[in-house]
């Protein structure tokens, strides 16, 4: 259980700190339970948007949502897709990218790329019929953070402990906390499966395809992860699953 509280105070900005201070051994494990915390901001943003588009116009409420999980979880991975996109867009080799990526001033890949992600992310949730978004934000928030935990199993941290932004090194994940990703990252789903008529398992094999992608591209020019690499590998696993969403709702609806 403090564990898991670790994942909720390091992922999001809701004041569970208040409750407990966990060790810093504690932080070391919150990539066990990443996915939880997708169930708790990706069900902040799906009741959100439920409630939105029963008073607002639909894009609106999409909108809101939007805002409301970047609220909960302070821009944490979208400030990683931004200095992932900068030091992979403006970096020659190794040092060179992860000296950018360590800047906390914002260059203009990192610019362009939040906003081609946020056109992309809005537009594919206004594309889809309002329940289906729902039950997509409820399955897609885990599920890219399942894929996406996997980094630490396949490579090792690409900087020192002390020069890690969060001063922590996520350890690996064991068997049985690979079994419990799965879970984590799965059951959300179900009501997806369940409750529309998507086809749910394409959807699912695209951030397994980008999550592929993106660890070889990682490995290749930095032979580790960072704490940024995570975020950009999460949201650009989430969008993918949207993508091909979007584009099975789109063949069932003609």
């Amino acid at each position: 259980m403090v564990n898991i509280l670790a994942s909720f105070i390091f992922f999001t900005r809701i004041p569970f700190w208040r409750l407990y201070q966990p060790s810093k051994e504690a932080f070391a494990t919150v990539v066990e339970h990443w996915p939880l915390t997708g169930w708790l901001t990706g069900g902040i943003m799906a009741a959100t948007l439920f409630c939105a588009c029963h008073i607002l116009p639909f894009p609106i409420a999409v909108i809101l949502a939007v805002m409301v999980r970047l609220f909960v979880t302070g821009a944490l991975h979208e400030d990683g897709l931004a200095d992932f996109f900068d030091g992979f867009g403006g970096g020659t080799d190794r040092q060179r990218i992860l000296t950018i990526m360590k800047d906390s001033h914002i260059g203009t890949y990192g610019v362009i790329a939040l906003i081609f992600y946020f056109l992309l992310f809005v537009g594919i949730l206004m594309s889809l019929p309002p329940m289906t978004a729902v039950f997509a934000i409820l399955a897609a928030d885990p599920l890219a953070k399942m894929f996406s935990a996997q980094i630490v199993n396949f490579m090792p941290y690409a900087r020192r402990e002390e020069e890690a932004k969060n001063k922590t090194i996520y350890r690996p994940v064991s068997f049985w906390g690979t079994i419990s990703l799965a879970l984590q990252g799965l059951l959300p789903s179900l009501p997806l499966m369940l409750l529309t008529d998507v086809t749910w398992w394409q959807a699912v094999l695209a951030p397994i395809f980008t999550v592929t992608f993106l660890f070889m591209l990682i490995w290749r020019k930095l032979h580790g992860y960072t704490g940024d690499c995570c975020g950009a590998v999460c949201l650009l696993a989430e969008l993918s699953f949207y993508l091909v969403l979007s584009c099975s709702s789109i063949v069932i609806c003609a």
